[in-house]
């Protein structure tokens, strides 16, 4: 009977994520965001075959200034530092830190939430109030406050951005919890004996699961616009490593002369940006049981 039921499942499985890539497929605008994201992220996986490092970091004060050509196809910087390999190098550092902030992100706050969520009590109260207390400080404040603390450096900041996401992503998984937990089939799970940790991870975080990854999408974007944002002030990575951001701040002083230096690291992380937030609005759709093709 057990095998029947597994067996059984799986095509049940295979079904609903057949269903939700269909959807996915049916939405043009979210496939648009997929492709750009695909195309930014095999710049990340190829950065050193598209173009080496060194060219990234080399400095020719001879070259200073140059608008886009052949040779340099988005131009130079104020150090004849070729921009369009900048932008290539600088994306690894931009994507890992919005990626990473919001896998450390959900990770920690998927456990604090569920906690909050499913125990409630005590350990909901105690939970909550020092997440209000964290959150009255500004996201971007609290996050700068940690690495003026610590120091830049890309570790740092991805510390900075992972504490000021955490208490987000606790308040977003304990209210989907909070629902879940008061259903029937949690309730019937309890009565079988099952353990509280056997029903989180069993039951509840797979039905909370759908919002949590929408979120986690579409913050994606945040991160890497917030990253940028702390590099810009000069309290990020630090050049001469190639950053988005660090390339605007450098260029700020020169947009009315030499505007390519601001306009393709801005359009990278517009871009980006886009594309995740696009990509999230897709599979919020797409998991949303309540639209029917």
């Amino acid at each position: 009977m057990s095998s029947r039921t597994n067996t059984a499942a799986i095509p049940q499985k295979k079904s609903r994520l057949r269903e939700i890539c269909g959807r996915m497929a049916k939405n043009k605008i979210a496939m648009a965001g997929f492709f750009i994201f695909t195309a930014i992220m095999a710049c990340v996986i190829l950065a050193d075959f598209i173009v080496p490092l060194q060219y990234a970091l080399k400095q020719n004060m001879a070259e200073r200034y140059l608008p886009p050509s052949w040779a340099h196809p988005f131009g130079t910087d104020l150090y004849g530092r070729d921009i369009f390999a900048r932008i290539v190098h600088g994306s690894r550092n931009s994507l890992l830190l919005g990626i990473s902030a919001v896998i450390v992100g959900v990770s920690i706050g998927g456990l604090l939430g569920s906690v909050a969520g499913y125990f409630g009590g005590a350990a909901d109260a105690v939970i909550s109030r020092v997440l209000d207390t964290i959150m009255c400080i500004p996201f971007m404040l609290l996050a700068l406050a940690i690495v003026a603390s610590l120091g830049s450096g890309i570790g740092n900041v991805l510390i900075a951005l992972m504490v000021a996401m955490v208490p987000y992503y606790t308040r977003v998984i304990r209210a989907a919890i909070l629902n879940i937990a008061e259903m029937d089939f949690i309730e019937a799970a309890k009565a079988c004996g099952a353990s509280h940790a056997f029903i989180i991870v069993r039951h509840v975080l797979p039905n909370a699961i759908g919002t949590v990854i929408v979120q986690a999408t579409m913050s994606v974007g945040s991160m890497i616009i917030s990253a940028a944002a702390m590099s810009f002030l000069g309290m990020g990575i630090q050049p001469p490593a190639p950053e988005w951001g660090s390339m605007l701040s450098e260029g700020k002083d020169y947009m009315m002369t030499y505007p390519h230096m601001v306009i393709f690291p801005g359009l990278a992380i517009t871009l980006t940006a886009l594309s995740v937030n696009l990509m999230g609005d897709g599979l919020r759709d797409a998991l949303d049981p309540r639209l029917k093709d």
